[in-house]
């Protein structure tokens, strides 16, 4: 059951000539691309972090406020009551 193919074709150096020049070119403009999408990201991340460091900041003043409340109540309901 097998498929016999006819002779390889040859194929004109003007076209392998083409194939191998956007092939190159590919991988060039993608280095090209990468490059400068990843000078973009640097930025990103910059200001990623300016904002973290501030909702860090928010966050752990939440917190803090939440168990001093905590305590508070905790407080409330542990101290003996007056009759």
């Amino acid at each position: 059951m097998a498929i016999e193919l006819g002779a390889a074709v040859r194929v004109s150096p003007l076209i392998r000539f083409g194939r191998w020049s956007f092939l190159g070119l590919g991988v060039l403009y993608g280095a090209y691309h990468q490059n400068r999408l990843a000078k973009r990201e640097v930025g990103i991340r910059a200001i990623e972090n300016e904002k973290k460091a501030i909702r860090d900041a928010k966050a752990g003043e939440e917190k803090k406020r939440a168990l001093e409340e905590e305590a508070r109540a905790i407080a409330e309901l542990s101290a003996p009551t007056k009759k």
